[in-house]
């Protein structure tokens, strides 16, 4: 895979069962901490059809990692 086509594929959508799967955080808890501010919110894609940037969950887990390396 070329650098192209990693940044493409982080920037797409996907879904709150995938962004769950990912982080390993239940649907509910996810939504709480969107809720507060403490992951990033959706996007509207389209209608009531929500998602999420793939890249910025992969930046809020970069800052939990440095998070724990800080302390």
């Amino acid at each position: 895979m070329n650098h192209q086509e990693i940044v493409r594929s982080e920037n797409r959508f996907i879904s709150i069962k995938e962004a769950c799967r990912i982080t390993s955080i239940s649907r509910t808890k996810l939504w709480q901490l969107c809720r507060d501010g403490q992951f990033p919110r959706p996007v509207t894609v389209v209608g009531s059809r929500k998602a999420f940037v793939l890249s910025e969950i992969n930046a809020w887990l970069e800052e939990r990692i440095a998070e724990r390396d800080a302390a």
